[in-house]
């Protein structure tokens, strides 16, 4: 609202004297209009700093003139509380002013500290008066003005990682086999309910990190070093993500653990030549022991076949043994004989003349010293 009164008392203030030039008006004014002129007769131009010829307008008196048009311009005297301070004229002057800045003041405390704008990955946790009074879903929400409501938006989409170690330094780690060895590897997690993440742990962060450097101690201590740097990864980061979700749970944290990975897992530097003089040693071992049973494996196979094979013979010697002995027989001299040169004469009463070391003798072969003669004669 805008305030008239200083228009008005700058008006009052012009209006003192008549709307005439103030160096007179000639022959036409009063008798002693010209009080305030040089010779005093009137004929001259008056002094426009003098007082009127019937004095102030208004009764006010001497000394009413300079003084008092500005008076009346701050309103009376008065200005802001009296004070005697010049104002603008149109605006709101002294408590009524103020009271308005402040009232803006308030009304845009309450407007910004209400309204809230949750994103689609965030949670807004509300605490009113001090105390946990529900959850903001995403969009446009509304809340009592702070400090009596309070917002504390959460990202629970977020993925969240933990390096360990945060540095480049050595991370032993004494495995079941009481050897010992450095593990580098990252942990990765999530806020999964809210309310929890921000009531339940006071250092989340921290937690989360005391927690997975106490599981995969844990779990290191029940493998092998050969495990622990080799195949057996798997298998402990699967028990790292259990053991950890298991304990946070317990805290009520709010927090969900989505993947543990073992990044380095190797020997301390000190001893790394000696261990891997011992990995191939190792190494060369387990195959000698592969090829060993691959042996193992094939002998078995053959024993086992020919056991089979037997099985079925002694089934047809059973039925019918004369002619099983007899077949027998033939097909062992025949595997026998079938490794000899051997001459078969059938020729009743005729010595015939065999060449017996020539027909041992192979003819790419070359000659060499004389050795029993190989054949069978019949």
């Amino acid at each position: 609202m805008i305030n008239l009164s200083g228009w008005r008392a700058w008006a009052g203030a012009l209006k003192n004297e008549p709307p005439k030039s103030p160096w007179g008006s000639g022959s036409g004014d009063k008798p002693g209009g010209g009080a305030g002129g040089d010779n005093g007769n009137g004929s001259g131009p008056r002094n426009p700093w003098s007082f009127p010829p019937n004095g102030p307008r208004g009764g006010r008196g001497p000394g009413g003139t300079i003084e008092d048009l500005f008076k009346r311009a701050r309103g009376g005297g008065g200005g802001v509380g009296g004070s005697g301070r010049p104002t603008m004229p149109g605006f709101p002057q002294g408590a009524r002013f103020w009271g308005g800045v402040v009232g803006l003041l308030i009304l845009g405390w309450v407007v910004f500290t209400s309204i809230h704008s949750i994103g689609p990955q965030e949670r807004g946790v509300v605490q009113t008066l001090g105390r946990f009074s529900g959850t903001l879903e995403p969009g446009w929400r509304f809340t009592l003005p702070a400090p009596l409501s309070l917002v504390q938006t959460i990202d629970v989409q977020a993925i969240r990682d933990e390096k360990f170690p945060e540095t480049d330094r050595e991370n032993l780690m004494l495995t079941g086999d009481q050897n010992i060895v450095d593990l580098a590897y990252l942990v990765q997690w999530k806020v999964r309910s809210a309310p929890d993440y921000v009531f339940q742990v006071a250092r989340p962060r921290d937690t989360v990190r005391d927690t997975a450097e106490t599981a995969m101690r844990a779990v290191v201590s029940n493998a092998t070093l050969n495990d622990t740097i080799t195949s057996g990864r798997a298998k402990i980061e699967g028990e790292v993500i259990a053991l950890m979700q298991r304990i946070l749970d317990e805290y009520n944290s709010g927090i969900a653990i989505q993947s543990v990975s073992i990044q380095k897992a190797a020997a301390p530097q000190a001893v790394d030549e000696e261990f891997k003089q011992v990995t191939a040693a190792q190494q060369q071992a387990q195959a000698n022991k592969n090829n060993a049973n691959a042996w193992a494996q094939q002998i078995l196979a053959t024993a086992q076949g020919e056991a089979a094979e037997f099985d079925k013979i002694y089934e047809q010697y059973r039925l019918a043994p004369d002619v099983t002995r007899r077949r027998l027989y033939y097909e062992t001299m025949e595997q026998v004989l079938a490794r000899t040169n051997k001459t078969i004469v059938e020729a009743p009463g005729v010595t015939p003349y065999l060449p017996l070391p020539m027909l041992t003798k192979k003819p790419e072969e070359p000659a060499a010293p004389a050795a029993p003669a190989q054949g069978a004669t019949r």
